[in-house]
């Protein structure tokens, strides 16, 4: 799963498998992915161990919008000062609905 979201941590929080929520009206945010030198955000919802792709709310500069993502590539990510993506460590989960409104 690599450095972002060790698997015992998607055991520990328990985040849904995809597909999981797609008849839930207003998910929950479990993990947030951010690049300390832009403004790119990612809030997993669902992801997939298996095929190391997550589903959430990604915000951007351009749009805000719910997709997929690869966590393999956005290891490979490195802002205009180098840094690579990390995970807010003091993010707790969040119901997509209060992520939007914060947006």
């Amino acid at each position: 799963m690599g450095n972002l979201i060790p698997k015992e941590l998607i055991e520990k929080m328990k985040i849904p498998k995809l597909y999981e929520t797609e008849e839930i009206s207003n998910p929950t945010c479990h993990v947030k992915l951010f690049t300390p030198d832009s403004v790119f955000t990612w809030f997993i919802i669902e992801i997939s161990i298996d095929e190391d792709i997550a589903f959430g709310y990604v915000v951007s500069p351009f749009e805000s919008e719910l997709g997929y993502f690869s966590l393999k590539e956005l290891e490979s990510i490195k802002g205009a000062l180098g840094l690579g993506v990390e995970r807010d460590t003091s993010f707790t989960p969040t119901a997509l609905e209060i992520v939007r409104k914060s947006r």
